[in-house]
């Protein structure tokens, strides 16, 4: 349902309704709360090039929302195995049949997800769509590390850039991407082609993490010669690529928001998704953080004592230490890949070479961090 604003008073008010915004009220409507779900009507992106790499946890989450795209051709690609290759002769190899896993991570089409959420959302009842945000208890805030929301209520918010930007681009492959993800830290670059287009398919999803000054060169360039450089950094290991539509870029960051709730004019307020946290984009654990966060605090809601209202403090700091763990776990690891694998000192090369190939011998820690990834408990 849709309107310009609800004379309705409800429980819950979310504003952003992207990916994490939707799921959550989804979430809250299965506890027959009343949403009203703030954002103005967004035109589709024919050239949205994105693709999300989706855990286990988020794909049941989405599964249980009716709202996971299997049934879209070549919308989700199961991910079975990940080759993670150094600047020298380091390697690391996951494989999903070790773990006894149907798949490491599935890669989804964006648009196709984000359709399936809006669908699941005009079925859903006490969801409502709007532009103007009612009163309510609780106000939930998940429009973007950008969020104009946060910034008004005067939240501080830590970042730190990356001098590097990511550029994202679909690509075709001359073999068949074999349900592979396959990363490279070369020369100071992360280059990562994602498998897309279902099982036995030959395309594929680019996130390319070099530094900004390199980026306007090559979102210029011809499209053969970028296709060219991309399978020169991937070791020609799918055969010639090409490209297919226009590549796009964005800045990269580490942040985080220094408190999760805030007292507003409209009441209590709760950040959720990008407006609290964002990380490099080299592990795909973004939005999986941000669904994780839409799940906890709705489980909290739905375990509240009953003498306690949704906009309590208390209860909601319950949702912000929760959170605080995986997120602080996985800021260190993606953060410390980046910096280690930015030193250009041949010393340091050799060393974290060494390291990488002696982790994948690692047997129990190798499977824990990989079912940690996941989404998985041991």
């Amino acid at each position: 349902m849709s309107s310009n604003a609800t004379s309705r008073r409800a429980d819950v008010v979310i504003r952003g309704a992207g990916v994490v915004g939707q799921a959550l009220a989804l979430l809250l409507a299965q506890e027959r709360l009343r949403v009203a779900l703030v954002a103005p009507a967004a035109a589709p992106r024919p050239d949205d090039v994105r693709a999300y790499a989706l855990n286990t946890a988020s794909r049941e989450l989405l599964r249980a929302l009716r709202a996971w795209p299997d049934d879209v051709p070549g919308a989700v690609t199961p991910v079975r195995a990940m080759q993670v290759q150094g600047d020298a002769d380091g390697s690391l190899r996951f494989e999903a049949a070790e773990l006894g896993a149907e798949a490491l991570t599935w890669i989804v089409d964006v648009p196709a997800l984000e359709r399936r959420l809006a669908d699941a959302i005009g079925f859903a009842a006490g969801v409502e769509r709007v532009t103007e945000a009612p009163a309510a208890r609780l106000t939930v805030v998940c429009e973007g590390r950008h969020s104009s929301t946060r910034e008004a209520l005067g939240i501080e918010h830590e970042v730190r850039p990356y001098p590097h930007k990511a550029i994202a681009a679909r690509l075709r492959a001359a073999q068949p991407h074999g349900g592979v993800a396959r990363q490279w830290f070369t020369e100071g670059e992360v280059l990562a082609l994602l498998p897309l287009g279902g099982e036995g398919a030959h395309e594929l999803a680019l996130v390319w993490s070099l530094p900004a000054e390199r980026t306007a060169a090559w979102l210029g360039a011809e499209p053969a010669a970028f296709a060219q450089a991309v399978q020169e950094r991937s070791q020609q290991a799918l055969g010639v690529l090409t490209l297919l539509g226009a590549p796009q870029a964005w800045p990269l960051q580490l942040s985080r928001a220094r408190r999760w709730i805030a007292q507003g004019d409209q009441g209590t307020v709760v950040l959720a998704g990008d407006a609290a946290h964002a990380v490099h984009p080299l592990a795909g654990q973004g939005l999986n953080l941000g669904l994780a966060d839409a799940a906890e605090l709705a489980r909290v809601l739905h375990a509240r004592e009953y003498w306690r209202e949704l906009d309590d403090p208390k209860l909601l700091r319950r949702y912000e230490r929760a959170r605080a763990g995986d997120l602080q776990a996985m800021a260190w690891v993606t953060d410390g890949l980046f910096s280690l694998f930015g030193l250009a000192d041949t010393r340091v090369q050799l060393l974290r070479n060494r390291g990488l190939s002696g982790f994948d011998r690692s047997g129990p820690l190798k499977r824990w961090l990989a079912r940690q990834a996941m989404g998985l408990s041991l």
